[in-house]
């Protein structure tokens, strides 16, 4: 599947639906964490119009979900 050309915004809203919040801003780049069990998954989302696809693979890894699903998340929003 062939990634979007996404924004931050979009990111940041796509994985807030999936139980991630924004903890802290730290100059242009938001971190967003979620606790799973006994463990908390943090990913730093560039606050950029357009990320380029490498910071979105990377952004993908970071949140444990794979690249389809993630794909279909960001579609339904």
């Amino acid at each position: 599947m062939k990634l979007p050309v996404l924004s931050a915004n979009e990111i940041i809203k796509a994985l807030s639906s999936v139980g991630f919040s924004v903890s802290r801003q730290s100059g242009s780049h938001f971190i967003m964490v979620k606790k799973e069990r006994k463990e908390k998954v943090t990913v730093v989302v560039p606050k950029h119009r357009e990320l380029a696809k490498g910071t979105l693979l990377s952004i993908i890894s970071q949140s444990g979900m794979s690249k389809e699903d993630f794909i279909k998340l960001v579609r339904k929003h």
